[in-house]
């Protein structure tokens, strides 16, 4: 059952008070015009009753007049047909009334529903203003904070509405600006003394004389710097992609697609992953060539490290309409419907595991997603029948010239 919209209902609210009080209106009118007409004929039906019984009203009612035409007809004849001349005019004119009266109604009805449906318009449009910017920012996430409603008028209800919900965005943009500057300063922070710690383990394994055991050590300790490093650039790149793209440039996602996928053939050779090239087609966007490239890169590795020996990589690019899509599958363990939005999440795997071992971080998908809303689009992933997973990122498409 489809619901009414609210402004179709103001307009059926005021259009009913309308014709309700313009009813009743004719109503009384009605009867009072009736009223009116009854005290007109100047006789009531017991005086009339009583003149009927006078002998001298008898008398005179047998009294025979003749017309201008030669009849000759009673007194009492007359008086008949001047009554039942007044009992039709009686009945013409509230006849009349009540027709003329109900198309007048259902006329002014009309115009009053016209009315009444511009008015409710008109005193919603700043309902429809605040929906407006709730669902913008909605579709960009928290990028899309920085807006506000800003809606000027007398200090009514809505008035209200919107003032408040500015506040709580201007709350919420404060909250999450100082969150991506804690990420960001963190992780610069963090990048110094990683880059001193390498220094040092290069350093001491490459001295001469140390033993088998120590250069053993340093190996893993080198290893555990690394992955540390990558976590540090991972959330550096997360609070980059959630601001809005520094460098705009034209981009092909068919040639990063393929490009990528080329370079990640040798990683998913030694894991025993075929890379498949695909149906690529142009999909031209506009945006950050690094980050764009971060993308595909992201959803190239996430493939291939969650994939199965003997498994495939299909990617898949095309434009639909004014939307660039790009699409990257790969088989794998199985899925469930329920746990694609876990994957999205930062430090989140399948089955809403905490990361850890050598599986990477959890952050591959949640830069990919950020990335996609910094530039205008949508990251989703749907389960593949028999496992694994295919991402699908749609971006606005670049347009001719």
């Amino acid at each position: 059952m489809r619901h009414w919209t609210m402004r179709a209902r103001l307009t059926a609210l005021y259009a009913g008070t309308f014709l309700l009080a313009g009813g009743l209106l004719l109503g009384v009118t009605y009867v009072l015009v009736q009223q009116r007409l009854d005290r007109q004929s100047g006789v009531s039906e017991r005086e009339r009753a009583a003149l009927l019984k006078n002998p001298m009203f008898q008398r005179a009612a047998a009294t025979r007049l003749t017309m201008p035409d030669g009849r000759a007809v009673t007194l009492s004849e007359v008086a008949a047909s001047l009554e039942a001349q007044q009992e039709r005019y009686r009945r013409e004119t509230m006849t009349s009334l009540l027709t003329q009266g109900g198309v007048a109604l259902a006329g002014t009805g009309l115009i009053g529903t016209v009315f009444g449906w511009l008015l409710a318009g008109r005193g919603l449009r700043p309902v429809h203003r605040i929906t407006e910017t709730a669902r913008r920012i909605a579709a960009g996430a928290d990028r899309g904070l920085h807006e506000r409603i800003g809606l000027n008028g007398p200090p009514d209800e809505i008035k209200k509405l919107a003032d408040t919900f500015d506040l709580m965005l201007e709350r919420l943009d404060r909250s999450f600006d100082g969150q991506r500057r804690f990420i960001a300063g963190a992780s610069h922070e963090m990048r110094t003394p990683l880059a001193v710690n390498r220094a040092l383990i290069e350093v001491a394994v490459t001295r001469p004389g140390v033993s088998a055991d120590a250069r053993e050590l340093g190996a893993t300790l080198l290893e555990i710097n690394t992955r540390h490093e990558r976590l540090i650039d991972g959330l550096l790149v997360l609070a980059d992609a959630r601001n809005e793209p520094a460098e705009l440039s034209p981009v092909d996602l068919a040639e990063l697609a393929g490009s990528v996928l080329a370079d990640a053939t040798d990683d998913a050779g030694r894991r025993d992953v075929e890379v498949q090239p695909g149906d690529l087609r142009a999909a031209p966007v506009t945006g950050d060539p690094y980050l764009l490239e971060r993308l595909v890169q992201n959803l190239a590795e996430n493939a291939v490290r969650h994939n199965r020996p003997g498994g495939t990589i299909t990617a898949r690019t095309a434009t639909d309409g004014d939307r660039a899509v790009l699409e990257i599958s790969n088989t794998g363990p199985v899925v469930h419907g329920h746990q694609t939005e876990t994957l999205f999440q930062p430090f989140r795997r399948l089955g809403d595991r905490r990361t850890g071992g050598d599986r990477g971080f959890g952050l591959g998908l949640s830069i990919v997603r950020a990335i996609a809303g910094s530039h205008g689009g949508t990251a989703t992933a749907t389960p593949r029948a028999g496992g694994g997973l295919t991402v699908t990122v749609t971006l606005p498409a670049r347009r001719p010239g």
